[in-house]
């Protein structure tokens, strides 16, 4: 088949350097002409800067997906294959989300996907790796805004429901006042046992029995 144009999406991913919670990676087609100065690597932005680009990225966007991968299949798989996994999760999310919508059904496009970072995936899709991407264009800035936002809206709820550990505040990284929350309570359900700074406390007694029934999210 012949395509007669061919769609640019942006990849890139949320949280894997976090004591707890998921990695969050996310996919997203941009209309050709946008424009948009604002959008930038989502870690130079501000929390308010990022939730008003997110708002505006998903009115606009042509397709995107948002997919997480929890901290139970991190440990099982490590944080690198996990990455992996959701970087796929997400371009294969996006694909279905096109091949749904009835404008790129009558007239089918080819997608190239550009994804921050440097790791080689194992996938039939068209796909560039970037080194810093995320700073570079704007495509894969939008992803990254799409997955910081989704990641840290699901820590805030993750937060809820295991309190003590401050998850809003830190989002799952190893800041003094989480890892001083672990030494206490021991670890949560949704913390990385095989990471430093968790693995130490895995045994200790804690409050904390809930089990975490959240693996993999998709939204898009």
């Amino acid at each position: 088949m012949k395509y007669p144009q061919i769609l640019i999406a942006g990849v890139d991913e949320a949280g894997c350097g976090p004591l707890a919670g998921p990695v969050t990676a996310a996919s997203v087609v941009l209309p050709p002409c946008y424009v948009n100065a604002k959008i930038a690597d989502s870690k130079s932005l501000s929390a308010r800067q990022r939730e008003i680009l997110y708002s505006e990225i998903v009115e606009v966007a042509l397709a995107y997906s948002v997919v997480s991968v929890g901290s139970r299949r991190i440990d099982r798989i490590n944080i690198r294959e996990s990455t992996r996994l959701a970087h796929r999760l997400a371009m294969h999310r996006l694909l279905l989300t096109l091949q749904r919508s009835g404008s790129f059904t009558r007239n089918p496009v080819a997608v190239h996907f550009l994804i921050d970072g440097h790791l080689p995936l194992e996938t039939t899709a068209s796909y560039e790796t970037i080194i810093k991407g995320d700073s570079k264009l704007l495509v894969i800035g939008a992803a990254s805004i799409l997955a910081k936002v989704t990641r840290d809206r699901l820590m805030t709820v993750l937060d809820k429901h295991y309190p003590g550990y401050g998850f809003t505040k830190h989002k799952g990284y190893g800041t003094r006042l989480h890892l001083e929350s672990i030494a206490a309570c021991g670890p949560s359900p949704v913390h990385r046992r095989t990471f430093a700074g968790v693995k130490e406390f895995v045994g200790s007694s804690g409050s904390h029995i809930r089990t975490d029934t959240t693996d993999i999210r998709e939204k898009g």
